[in-house]
């Protein structure tokens, strides 16, 4: 990006929005293009990334920067650039958001998952909302920038990454093992899933933002048996035992642990809601608290506990033929500070004829919600819509920023959406019929741009 001095120029001082109606366009270009871009990640490394990674970088490289394109695998493209910010001595700041998506079967849609289809003043289509509409916001603030010659205090990294939707290996895993000198400086990050509005009510908006992820704990169970036939009596069959242990792990009822980002979320929306509440008593009952917080319960239920849902099974070749071994998965997820227990109550729950292991592992995160940083981030939410009221909130699951806090990033979820009364954002992560309002793509490019230049 030109380092220029705006004022200088005759153009906008930087203080003012350089968010123009080519801005505006673009994100929904952008938003919709990307999404024709089918990067489907299945989890069995067939996902090929490069075509967007290529579609950003080119984007970027129109604004000025020098985007570096890096892989660990052929075709598993990750994207980073730095914009320079003005003030040298102020740490870097990340923004960072994945370019692959899940699954979708076009026949359960209204519309083709990867036709990018705008109908209606909403864009259609697989990766709306995670996240190829973020990806599509950083590339038109980064170019209305460049137009307006405007530059970011801070240093901006900004990367694209692949393979978020299941290891991070070929994505954030790889830049951050192999290429941290690229990300050197960068003291916070900011992506996915925070700052969309959420309707809690009549005349109640809320705009979570994220300040901290329950752990990943995938699992993967392995019953061993006799196997015999179908007809006969056995005792020792790997699918009865394992379907026990997956039936006692399903219905457990995992103990209360209360982070202090998930005690802030409490104490906030319980004030909104008029309701008394001493989230730091001995004696605070959150299940009843939570009882009392309407739709806003979602916000903080998953992430009171730690948790294991059962999600695959996989045993047995014919149906007369008892096989000598069955295998199910687990997506578990742990509060910080909870592991010892978690790993405690697996081998309680499995019992003696079933092993367990670690498919896939992941630290929880904590970021602080007294921080200059959120304050900023709320701050920007609040200036375009006054009547909404930002909380923090804990993740249910993970993202990127669990990778790139190994470099010592503190993550915040922050995709900022303005969003209609009605529109289930939560079930848009992975739903049918992905979609996305235009308005809500502009509002989210005046509140990224207004938090990037204030930070």
């Amino acid at each position: 990006m030109a380092n220029t001095n705006a004022t200088a120029q005759g153009r906008e001082p930087a203080d003012a929005s350089p968010v123009d109606a080519q801005a505006l366009d673009e994100v929904v270009t952008f938003t919709s293009e990307l999404i024709r871009i089918d990067t489907t990640n299945r989890g069995g490394g067939d996902c090929r990334e490069r075509p967007a990674a290529e579609y950003a970088a080119e984007r970027l490289a129109a604004a000025g920067l020098q985007p570096a394109m890096l892989e660990r695998t052929a075709g598993r493209t990750n994207v980073v650039a730095r914009i320079e910010g003005t003030d040298p001595t102020a740490p870097a700041l990340l923004v960072h958001g994945h370019l692959d998506v899940v699954p979708a079967e076009p026949d359960d849609w209204t519309v083709h998952p990867f036709s990018g289809e705008v109908r209606d003043a909403v864009v259609w289509g697989r990766g709306a909302v995670d996240m190829k509409n973020m990806d599509a916001m950083i590339l038109s603030v980064v170019r209305a920038w460049e137009r307006a010659g405007v530059r970011p205090r801070r240093d901006i990294v900004v990367a694209f990454t692949a393979d978020e939707e299941a290891s991070a290996e070929d994505g954030s895993g790889f830049l951050a093992e192999e290429h941290a000198d690229l990300f050197e400086g960068c003291t916070e990050g900011i992506s996915e899933s925070g700052a969309f509005s959420f309707h809690a009510g009549p005349g109640m908006t809320l705009y979570p933002i994220a300040a901290g992820e329950r752990g990943t704990a995938w699992l993967k169970l392995t019953a061993h048996g006799r196997a015999g036939h179908g007809s006969k009596v056995n005792r020792s069959n790997a699918v009865s035992r394992l379907a026990a242990a997956v039936a006692r792990i399903g219905d457990h009822r995992w103990p209360v642990r209360l982070t202090p980002t998930v005690r802030a979320a409490l104490a906030e929306l319980a004030r909104l809601h008029g309701v008394p509440a001493d989230v730091h008593a001995p004696d605070f009952d959150v299940d009843e608290l939570i009882g009392k917080l309407g739709p806003a319960a979602a916000l903080v239920e998953p992430t009171v506990r730690n948790s294991t849902n059962p999600t695959m099974l996989d045993a047995g070749y014919k149906i007369n033929v008892i096989p000598g071994h069955a295998t199910a998965y687990i997506d578990g997820r742990m509060l910080p500070g909870a592991e010892d227990e978690f790993a405690q109550t697996m081998d309680r729950l499995t019992g003696p004829d079933v092993e367990w292991e670690f498919d896939h592992r992941e630290v929880a995160l904590q970021a602080p919600v007294d921080s200059p940083t959120f304050a900023k981030l709320r701050e920007a939410v609040e200036r375009f819509d006054p009547d909404g009221h930002v909380v923090p909130y804990c993740m249910a699951g993970g993202t990127d920023a669990k990778q790139f806090s190994r470099l010592g990033i503190t993550g915040y979820g922050f995709s900022p959406l303005k969003l209609p009364a009605g529109y289930d954002y939560a079930a848009m992560f992975h739903g049918v019929d992905e979609r996305v309002p235009v308005e809500a793509l502009h509002f989210g490019v005046h509140v990224l741009d207004h938090y990037l230049r204030s930070a």
